[in-house]
């Protein structure tokens, strides 16, 4: 078992910046890749960002409201920790960040309890 906790989240202004960080416990965190979904009142949860067990590859939403060159994910396996840096925020970020954890960047076996970020014009 996985457990993940997201903290970071908040209020900020459109243009602003924000880090998500998801802290892991249980079994070795190093050995599973990571990623953040997002989900806004009203829609299905959607992907923002992965990263492989060892962060040497990363992946990005590619769509509608682009991530990629906004967000960037990292990882510190020392610190059984990843992040989300979030640059640039605009309204249409708002929504529930959660944080997941899984063998592949294609499968995800377990899911934090999300932090909320609210972005206002």
């Amino acid at each position: 078992q996985v457990q993940l906790v997201e903290s970071g989240g908040g209020l900020v202004q459109a243009g602003a910046s924000l880090r998500l960080s998801c802290a892991a416990s249980g079994r070795s965190f190093s050995t599973y890749a990571m990623g953040w979904f997002r989900q806004a009142p009203g829609k299905e949860r959607e992907f923002v960002a992965a990263t492989t067990w060892s962060g040497g590859s990363t992946y990005y939403a590619n769509y509608g409201n682009s991530v990629k060159g906004r967000f960037t994910i990292s990882r510190d396996n020392a610190r059984n920790t990843v992040y989300l840096r979030m640059n640039s925020l605009k309204p249409e970020d708002t929504a529930v960040y959660y944080c997941a954890a899984g063998e592949v960047v294609t499968h995800w076996d377990y899911w934090g309890q999300g932090t909320q970020v609210t972005v206002s014009s």
